[in-house]
């Protein structure tokens, strides 16, 4: 079982941290009109590096989010459950109130890892077709 779990464990890891992302990016268009609310997100390729890498699976991601999009670990080290850290995103204009999300990339963001979570989702469903052919004999 162990080597089904190893042989699985890239896109479970990807797809928990696709839902975890998902929830922050909610979380933004959520408090787009709070003030001094800043908005957040995590640094996806290095999330999934690093929980990898404690997960003892292969490395080597493609990234899926620009490092230059943030500015560092938040203040108080803000982290999900898993220890990815949340960062503050730059603002591309600043606004009065303070608050830092910009609608128009919040929903970029949101759909773009909608649509990476579907691909994840596809496989999944691929490597199980493969698993239960291979058991099956076909």
């Amino acid at each position: 079982m162990s080597k089904i779990d190893d042989y699985m464990r890239f896109n479970e890891v990807a797809l928990s941290l696709r839902s975890q992302r998902q929830q922050v990016l909610a979380s933004n268009i959520a408090n787009a009109d709070t003030p001094n609310f800043k908005a957040r997100d995590i640094d996806f390729a290095s999330a999934l590096q690093g929980a990898l890498a404690r997960g003892a699976a292969p490395a080597g991601v493609p990234g899926a989010t620009a490092a230059a999009h943030f500015t560092g670990v938040a203040k108080n080290a803000d982290t999900l459950a898993d220890g990815t850290a949340l960062l503050y995103r730059i603002p591309a204009q600043g606004s009065v109130d303070g608050n830092t999300v910009d609608m128009d990339v919040e929903r970029n963001q949101f759909a773009d890892n909608a649509l990476r979570y579907e691909a994840g989702i596809t496989m999944i469903n691929m490597q199980i077709r493969g698993l239960i052919s291979a058991i099956q004999g076909q």
